[in-house]
């Protein structure tokens, strides 16, 4: 919904988005969007990024999914220190292979709470380098919001479910006591090639598949029938995926580092 009439104090994480805006046609009615060089650029900061709960087993592939903060957030885990993704190259892009979670796919475009009214707000992040006024892709036509626009809405509508989805899981989880505390651990190499004293890079909370295993068949079944048996697995799974961050972590400092040459 996009009327903003007796517009209230907005709040919602708003992770990217440094200016975000009611949308409206009376002030946006002449902006558009303009491809730019760097269109993921505003991740290039950001070593986790959240994630919904049905996004488990694509971002799997890529990598370890883990639940942070008070909240137990599921994120994506993009880098090992803030301020850093090692998946977004210089160039603003995501590498190749790389899942792009659908947080990051709906900018500029975000959900906000109207606390007064009790609503939920479509806003536009004003910041984003590539909205324009005269862009060649209009907010809106004639007034009324344009296709990219109504597509935007669609899949923050979207985005909203499966955020309450995300949420409902969280909760089943806590519910059954499924989540421990765990951490990251790096194993650095001495100069003589014997391993030095372990690094710990992060600590995070991640479901224990001990505890999975000491459910009853009854709960299991019926886990494995509402599809969050899959989904616990899967994070399970990308926990593997620390080994392959670690490695390109020492791959990248390793590159910026000069050669004795230009030393």
């Amino acid at each position: 919904m996009t009327d903003t009439t007796n517009a209230a104090p907005l709040s919602g994480n708003v992770l990217f988005y440094s200016q975000p805006e009611p949308l409206s046609v009376e002030t946006h009615g002449k902006l558009g969007v303009e491809p730019v060089a760097q269109p993921y650029a505003f991740v290039a900061q950001s070593n986790i990024v959240p994630l919904t709960v049905t996004e488990f087993a694509p971002a799997a592939l890529s990598y370890p999914v883990i639940f942070v903060g008070d909240a137990k957030q599921p994120v994506a885990v993009m880098g090992l220190r803030q301020g850093e993704n090692l998946f977004v190259n210089e160039g603003g892009e995501f590498r190749a292979e790389a899942y792009i979670p659908a947080y990051v796919r709906r900018y500029p475009f975000v959900f906000a709470n109207d606390d007064v009214q009790k609503r939920l707000i479509l806003c536009v992040d004003r910041s984003a380098p590539f909205l324009t006024e005269g862009g060649s892709t209009p907010l809106f036509v004639d007034g009324q919001p344009s296709p990219y626009t109504q597509q935007a809405m669609e899949f923050c509508n979207s985005f909203e479910q499966e955020r309450q989805r995300t949420e409902a899981f969280i909760a089943l989880l806590t519910e059954l006591d499924l989540l421990e505390t765990k951490e990251a651990l790096f194993t650095p190499r001495n100069p003589d090639g014997t391993a030095a004293a372990p690094q710990k890079i992060a600590e995070y909370f991640a479901v224990s598949e001990e505890k999975v295993k000491g459910l009853s068949a009854e709960k299991l079944a019926e886990l494995r029938d509402n599809g969050a048996l899959g989904q616990i697995y899967a994070h399970i799974v990308s926990l593997l995926g620390w080994d392959r961050l670690i490695a390109m972590a020492v791959q990248q400092a390793a590159a910026a580092q000069p050669t004795a040459g230009n030393a």
